[in-house]
């Protein structure tokens, strides 16, 4: 009996048409990071586990993909013995795009040039529950800047989201947050200790609500007068000047806390003077659970599709003293490319000339009309057109309807009457409107 065929849940095919849709975001994001003097960085699909655990928190942790060593190592090996057994797993997929760029430029740090300015645009894999909107592979469009402190780099992130989602036609908001402020906040509550607990609860607000906030902080140690001191912030509305006096009235007194808000003031202040137009909210129940990220923190939703967030990152202060390199900033975002691609596909915004690879279809209706197609396509590749010919003589109507099945825009015939008269026959496939031309004349058309 023949194998059913089937991918892993979470994972998915892409067929042409979607494959050129996709390429149109990658490209459209690659433009925008190039021209603000990012370059490309690749990094292997697996790293060490050494390098992954702990970065994410318990429950990132949780969701990595480990790999086997080798399928000897588990030769009877009982299921006690496999969950002993240390050397069998040493290497894992990695989670993000982020930690492993931290561990490159740890390790050549003495080829880069600080502040160093980098995009990356590949596969991550996480063992999540596959459902709506999340995918167990999926691919991440980084753009980061390590070794400043500089907030021009906020902004400049900021101007980075404007433009690349302007030009892929989708409207966003973009919230944004500072963990400093979270840890103001932690500290005016009496709890500085319990600022992961804290974060990586009020970071679920928006999908389990304040009550369900409320009693997993209880959970995870804190009593109700702590809790009472804290709802009157995540319930904080209005502007976002009218936020940030609040927040200077309530976690003032905390030094770090202050810094947070005196960070987001400056950025507020760029975004006002360079006339940003992007509808930014300072969102305090934004914490992102990475455990990694220390000041601001920014997340991108898109207003006319419901879907989680499309967009994240924030500033990481020491994420490469793990490895051996303390003290050097970063700050980077990601465009999450499979979710842009639903949010895309849901608002019918791709544009109708990307779903065809080939832009002329010569006919095959001959072997003397074959060689002279073959001639003229050349021609007509080497002016940079995507175009093929019909691989084996065929009635006409089948070429035609091959060349609809395909999207193609152009045909060109060439039978015994264009023979007899050097000349082709161009079909436009969408209007119907055919139109006769010397052989010398055609690559000079699509030139």
């Amino acid at each position: 009996m023949a194998q059913k065929p089937s991918i892993p849940k979470g994972t998915r095919d892409f067929s042409a048409q979607e494959m050129l849709r996709r390429q149109y975001i990658f490209d459209t994001i690659r433009g925008v990071f190039r021209t603000f003097g990012f370059a490309p960085l690749e990094t292997p699909a697996m790293e060490n586990l050494s390098t992954l655990l702990g970065k994410y928190g318990d429950e990132g942790d949780k969701l990595i993909f480990k790999i086997l060593n080798s399928g000897d190592y588990t030769a009877g090996l009982d299921d006690a013995g496999l969950r002993t057994a240390s050397k069998i797993c040493e290497k894992g997929l990695r989670y993000d795009l982020t930690v492993p760029f931290a561990r490159y430029v740890v390790q050549h740090q003495s080829e880069i040039s600080f502040p160093f300015k980098r995009y990356q645009i590949q596969p991550v894999w996480r063992a999540d529950r596959p459902q709506k909107g999340r995918y167990r592979e999926f691919y991440q469009c980084d753009v980061d800047v390590i070794g400043t402190r500089s907030l021009l780099c906020e902004v400049e992130l900021i101007q980075i989201v404007q433009q690349v989602f302007e030009a892929l036609g989708i409207r966003v908001t973009l919230k944004m947050n500072n963990r400093k402020i979270l840890y103001g906040i932690a500290e005016t509550i009496g709890h500085a200790d319990k600022m992961i607990d804290i974060t990586v609860a009020i970071d679920k607000l928006e999908k389990i609500g304040l009550e369900g906030v409320k009693e997993e902080l209880r959970e995870r140690g804190l009593e109700d007068e702590a809790i009472a001191k804290l709802q009157p912030i995540l319930e904080l509305s209005g502007s976002n000047d009218l936020k940030l006096k609040t927040l200077r009235e309530t976690i003032g007194s905390s030094t770090v806390g202050l810094q947070g808000i005196v960070e987001i003031e400056t950025i507020f202040g760029y975004i006002q003077q360079l006339g940003i137009d992007l509808p930014i909210e300072l969102d305090i129940s934004l914490a992102r659970g990475l455990n990694y990220y220390t000041g601001a923190i920014f997340e991108v939703k898109a207003l006319d599709y419901a879907i989680g967030s499309i967009c994240g990152g924030g500033r990481y202060d020491d994420l490469t003293g793990i490895f051996g390199l303390p003290n050097t900033s970063g700050v980077g975002i990601s465009f999450g490319a499979d979710r842009i691609y639903d949010v895309m596909t849901g608002l019918e915004l791709f544009p109708d000339n990307i779903s065809c690879s080939t832009q002329v279809l010569f006919t095959n209706l001959g072997e003397a009309e074959e060689l002279v197609s073959l001639r003229l396509l050349a021609k007509v590749r080497a002016c940079g057109v995507a175009a093929e010919i019909y691989p084996e003589c065929s009635k006409m109507r089948k070429q035609i309807e091959y060349a609809n099945r395909r999207n193609i825009p152009f045909v060109v015939i060439i039978g015994s009457h264009e023979l007899e008269e050097k000349m082709v026959t161009l079909k436009d496939m969408n209007s119907g409107e055919q139109t006769k031309m010397v052989f010398s004349d055609l690559a000079a058309k699509f030139r």
